[in-house]
């Protein structure tokens, strides 16, 4: 009778591990296969468009899907300086084909100013779609659309009053090893906007590259005031730029995994400008 018992434990016993099996296998093969089909989307959709890296400063005209680190060093024409310490960057992903979208951090900024509190900026999110694209092969564009939107999460004045829309357009073209990227956009914002005003951003990247990973570039970084306490004045930069863009972290020639390194130095060119210089350093994981 005991025999029984002990036989009828242990066949119970088998049966809770063979369920608790069954329950969790189809788990792991639903998550493994979604990560799959997520993985094949990525690779199929960065086929279709050129390998570019993706500038210092100018947005990328394609799709990219990494997480972005920056730092940025701005020096006034009043000789203050102020650290912006991940640079408004995050978390870029291709969730569908032919879209993007990216979710970036409140930037953090460290003034030298006593007067001027340190503290985070404001929250940001952006969905692109990418309206025509070829890849090197077959033409070596890009032209995409995006929709852009902040929140006013920012403390004291490292942040804005309000939140604000921005519709942006990029179209980049690449001929042989050289490449232009260009982004236009509109910053909206939801209140406040006599004092804010709608300033156009217009950021342009001439690229080249040189032994299959060095990414020398010179930018262009314009901002137009219309409206505003800066109503008609005029912003623009020249940005000496280099990058290491892609280096693999597997020997997996399927794998995504990278890491891109750069800096850029921005010099203000214009008689209006709200900073002298600014140094920034971008690091990049590739998925």
């Amino acid at each position: 009778m005991i025999h029984s018992y002990k036989h009828l434990e242990v066949n119970v016993r088998k049966f809770v591990s063979v369920l608790v099996m069954l329950l969790f296998v189809p788990s792991c093969f639903g998550q493994s296969r979604f990560m799959g089909a997520w993985e094949r989307r990525v690779r199929m959709t960065s086929s279709r468009q050129p390998g570019w890296a993706v500038p210092v400063f100018t947005p990328s005209s394609g799709l990219v899907q990494l997480i972005r680190f920056d730092a940025i060093r701005q020096y006034t024409p009043t000789h203050t300086t102020t650290w912006n310490i991940d640079g408004g960057k995050g978390f870029n992903i291709i969730p569908w084909y032919r879209t993007e979208v990216d979710v970036n951090l409140p930037p953090f900024l460290f003034h030298n100013v006593k007067s001027t509190p340190d503290g985070p900026g404001d929250f940001s999110m952006l969905l692109k779609y990418r309206l025509l694209s070829a890849n090197e092969t077959k033409g070596n564009y890009n032209v995409s659309a995006a929709l852009g939107g902040s929140a006013p999460t920012g403390s004291y004045k490292n942040g804005s009053t309000d939140g604000a829309v921005t519709p942006t357009l990029f179209v980049g073209k690449g001929i042989r090893s050289f490449d232009v990227q260009t982004a236009a956009g509109i910053t909206l914002p939801t209140g406040h906007t006599a004092a804010a005003g709608r300033p156009i951003v217009w950021n342009t990247a001439f690229q080249g590259r040189v032994k299959r990973i060095f990414w020398p570039e010179v930018e262009i970084n314009s901002t137009f005031f219309r409206g505003g306490t800066h109503d008609g004045k005029d912003q623009t930069f020249i940005t000496p730029g280099f990058e290491v863009s892609k280096i693999k972290l597997t020997s997996n020639e399927t794998s995504r995994l990278a890491v891109v390194f750069g800096a850029a130095e921005q010099i203000a060119v214009t008689h209006y400008h709200s900073y002298n210089h600014a140094l920034l350093f971008t690091s990049r994981l590739v998925f």
